[in-house]
């Protein structure tokens, strides 16, 4: 009699990510991309009011890193769920994904540089422009995506999607023109327009490259996003570390790490660090309408608590290259139309008892 012999399940060690059914991939996509649109419009508010509330300022790049152990922490602590709590395979899983497979963990060096980039100019550029002004001139990004994506995906652009883009570019221009010499909206003594104008231009086109790579990678295996977030917060958080140093170091030194750290000020910490996990989340699951629409909502959102809490004035102008935005954001996320296949001739027509030698040489 043969002895009876026991299976024991397959544990994930692998980082990949178990199926999802359906329903609640739909479910989970709304819900991030619900929750995007509050993060999106809260946290330049809030960023907004800390580098403009009067008292002491807390070092921005000492926020930046903070962040990053944020992202790193939540990322670990989504990891070990994963492996049922079981700390010696979320081990073997960290192990295997960061130093066997070490050639994917560098070349995610690549995008923490860029983003920790990123995040210090995105403190730079809403220290000195309006809330509603950066939300909107930040869509720039869209055109700056698109060029990478056809430059490092190899994807094409319909004819609509170009003509959104030239849209974006001139809602994006009229903001710019018309914010340029506002006296008083939303104006802190000592911001400069110009820097502000700079930081968002590098920052949309950091932006768009550190995305289309990551896209790539992560689309590119079966990892874990948050295997590959965690790869993102060590480089993320060593780069910080560096630009910190090189930035404050000293004064951080004398005045220690947390230096003015109010509870909005971690509002704003938490805030970019849930931004951060949901951006993988949403590259991951959703489509580019539903990130349309929450840009769009977000960028609403933003404009009318501006109008309330800074005292934003909107104009025509503004109002008409913020609409010309909204549009663009939505003519982009559009499907391409199919492109109409050639109507066949007779030489052409699919092989048949009739015409096999010239199928022949068509396909040779």
């Amino acid at each position: 009699m043969a002895a009876a012999t026991s299976v024991k399940p397959q544990e994930n060690i692998s980082g990949a990510e178990p199926a999802t059914p359906r329903m609640s991939v739909n479910r989970l996509k709304y819900v991030c991309l619900a929750v995007l649109v509050v993060q999106n419009a809260s946290v330049i508010l809030c960023i907004r009011y800390v580098r403009t509330v009067p008292g002491e300022r807390f070092f921005t790049s000492s926020a930046v890193v903070a962040v990053e152990v944020t992202k790193l922490i939540t990322c670990l602590v989504l990891l070990l769920g994963q492996q049922r709590g079981n700390v010696k395979q979320l081990g073997l899983l960290l192990y295997d994904g960061l130093f066997c497979q070490y050639t994917d963990t560098l070349k995610m060096a690549v995008p923490s540089l860029i983003y920790t980039l990123q995040n210090n100019l995105q403190y730079v550029a809403i220290s000195n422009l309006p809330a509603a002004t950066f939300q909107v001139l930040y869509q720039f990004k869209i055109l700056t995506t698109a060029l990478f994506s056809v430059v490092l995906l190899g994807r094409s652009l319909g004819r609509l999607q170009w003509v959104s883009l030239l849209v974006l570019f001139l809602g994006i221009g009229l903001v710019q023109v018309t914010q340029e010499g506002s006296g008083g909206r939303d104006v802190v003594e000592g911001q400069s327009y110009l820097t502000g104008l700079v930081a968002v231009f590098v920052s949309c086109v950091s932006s768009g490259f550190a995305g289309v790579y990551f896209e790539r990678m992560l689309k590119g295996s079966s990892a874990s996003v948050w295997l590959r977030n965690v790869q993102l917060g060590l480089f993320g958080t060593l780069l910080g570390l560096v630009a910190m140093w090189s930035k404050e170091g000293t004064a951080i030194v004398q005045k220690g790490f947390f230096h003015a750290y109010t509870p909005m000020v971690w509002v704003v910490v938490f805030n970019q660090a849930l931004g951060g996990l949901l951006v993988a989340l949403v590259v991951k699951y959703a489509d580019n309408i539903l990130k349309a629409f929450a840009t769009s909502i977000s960028i609403v959102l933003s404009t009318v608590a501006s109008v309330q809490l800074f005292g934003f004035a909107i104009d025509l102008p503004f109002a008409a290259g913020a609409a010309l935005v909204i549009l663009a954001v939505y003519m982009y996320s559009l499907p391409k139309a199919p492109t109409p296949s050639p109507r066949l001739g007779p030489s052409e027509q699919a092989p048949g008892p009739h015409n096999k030698v010239v199928s022949k040489e068509k396909g040779s």
